[in-house]
């Protein structure tokens, strides 16, 4: 018996960019877009149009770029903003509107202040409008997870008869229970009339580390599309995580009626370069894509993987991207051959300056690292994005010193507004001491709100990757630098949060609510 289409709609732009600091450039975005659609993804939420023109922006050029997914716009209920997402979506060869209302008592009450009416007549107006722009408009009931039954049953049957296509649930807030959610999806097809001509599509939360579960159970019941996130991403506890969703499906086929059109080689290069880019780091113990998900330490694992591999292993590594990690290419390698391989990884740069740029700093680690792999490219890659923020600020020379007993210190020189500033101070560590160096220079006034450090390969020579977040005045930034030396690349991630910060580069994420 042949298995059903699973839509797989990935909100990593919108969705995951709400989390804290996981804001990202346009230029970002567009990466990211490219290797979803490497990836498969059915639909690319790109934003939400009508929060900023940065985010119109990014939208509309995502949409110019990405010829095999579907990319869309989020929209509230609202004339402006569902204008808005059209105008975004236009020049896609496939478009769609994505528009939502909440329809649980307590938020029509507290948050709308609307009547139940009012909610369902504006649901309508909304998806009617979305039509004219184009026929793929997708209907969300925001808090669907605590909405009455019957409101549900009206709703979803007055927005069908509009024109909506998809009809997506959402636990807004994280509150289900798979059980119970796989059964709200089976009473709603049941109930509502023409639930035969939409797709069910589920949208869910992780703050009782259940989404992945829920969504399952939504599949298990009907739903033919879900909303997921690369490694999960999204505000509070995230959202659903889609390599996990794909190979739940995947692996265990005999349970599940749906098949996906996901390459699933492309995972791991997709996590990799999300985990980049945004500066939360996956952690090693991760489903899928951590790095310890294919690790055996137990001598009585190990005995039954090399006897045979399935007797603890349910997935292979190399069937989620893992096999391809290694780079052959080194110091003796040209342009065309690292273009090349850039290429194979979903990276590809605007113009030959930052191909360049890139290459140079390519020929750079070759000369310190005896081996290098596609992370190290990645990051590389991101690196030099990052150095092209105006940079009021540049690290010319920094030497640390750090021995037992004695108050480490660091002395730099900063380049600022191209004039020559030198500046020392001591720290708790060399870390802490070269960026007080720092700020003696450059009295941000910016409060530090993360230090992440993260080894991008294996071995002493790895580059190690800093992510520096940096709040001031309400606006949140990420700085990332990455050098095989941990106090130069931690100097390169700060000054680079603040060179965003003074630039105001379009990295704050405006959007406010969502489903």
């Amino acid at each position: 018996m042949s298995k059903q289409r699973l839509v797989i709609f990935d909100t990593t732009l919108r969705d995951g960019e709400q989390s804290p600091g996981a804001s990202m450039t346009k230029d970002e975005k567009i990466r990211i877009a490219r290797q979803l659609e490497k990836l498969g993804v059915d639909v690319i939420e790109a934003g939400f149009a009508a929060a900023s023109p940065g985010d119109f922006d990014a939208i509309r050029t995502i949409a110019e770029t990405i010829k095999d997914s579907t990319v869309c716009s989020l929209a509230r209920a609202n004339e402006k903003d569902v204008r808005r997402a059209g105008e975004a979506i236009t020049p896609a060869k496939s478009g769609r509107i994505h528009t939502f209302i909440a329809t649980s008592p307590i938020h029509m009450e507290m948050k709308l202040r609307m009547s139940p009416d009012q909610v369902v007549e504006q649901a309508v107006k909304a998806v009617k409008l979305a039509r004219e722009y184009t026929d793929d408009v997708e209907f969300s009931a925001e808090d669907a997870v605590r909405s009455e039954l019957p409101f549900l049953v009206r709703v979803f049957e007055a927005v069908i008869a509009a024109g909506a296509k998809t009809i997506n649930v959402p636990d807004t807030v994280g509150y289900a229970i798979p059980y119970l959610w796989g059964e709200r999806f089976a009473q709603l097809i049941e109930q509502v009339p023409n639930s035969d001509k939409v797709i069910w599509s589920t949208h869910c939360h992780n703050d009782l580390g259940m989404a992945v579960a829920n969504s399952l159970s939504a599949v298990l019941n009907g739903a033919r599309q879900v909303e997921c996130t690369i490694n999960g991403l999204g505000e509070r506890a995230g959202n659903a995580s889609l390599e996990e969703i794909v190979m739940a499906v995947k692996t265990r086929s005999d349970v599940f009626p749906v098949e996906t059109r996901i390459d699933t080689r492309q995972i791991v290069p997709a996590s990799k370069l999300v985990s980049t880019i945004t500066g939360y780091p996956v952690q090693p113990n991760k489903a899928v894509v951590g790095a310890n998900a294919f690790a055996h330490e137990s001598g009585i694992h190990q005995d039954g993987v090399l006897k045979h591999r399935e007797t603890y292993e349910i997935m292979r590594a190399e069937d989620v991207g893992w096999h391809t990690n290694r780079l052959t290419l080194g110091k003796l390698s040209g342009r065309n051959a690292f273009r090349t391989r850039l290429k194979e990884l979903g990276i590809e740069f605007d113009s030959e300056e930052s191909l360049n740029a890139a290459f140079a700093r390519f020929k750079d680690l070759a000369d310190k690292k005896s081996e290098i792999f596609d992370e190290d490219l990645q990051a590389l890659v991101s690196d030099v994005a990052a150095s092209q923020t105006p940079e009021k600020y540049q690290l010319i020379t920094l030497e640390a010193h750090s021995r037992t007993g004695e108050k480490p210190r660091a002395s730099l020189v900063l380049k600022v507004d191209g004039q020559e500033t030198p500046a020392e101070a001591e720290g708790d560590g060399p870390v802490d001491a070269a960026l007080k160096a720092i700020e003696t220079v450059a009295n941000s006034h910016a409060n530090l709100k993360l230090y992440s450090v993260n080894a991008i390969t294996s071995g002493t020579d790895s580059q190690g990757e800093v992510t520096v977040r940096l709040e001031r005045g309400g606006s949140i930034v990420n700085g990332s630098g990455a050098d095989t030396d941990i106090i130069v690349a931690s100097a390169k991630a700060y000054l680079n949060a603040l060179n965003i910060l003074d630039a105001n580069v379009a990295r704050a994420h405006p959007q406010k609510e969502g489903v």
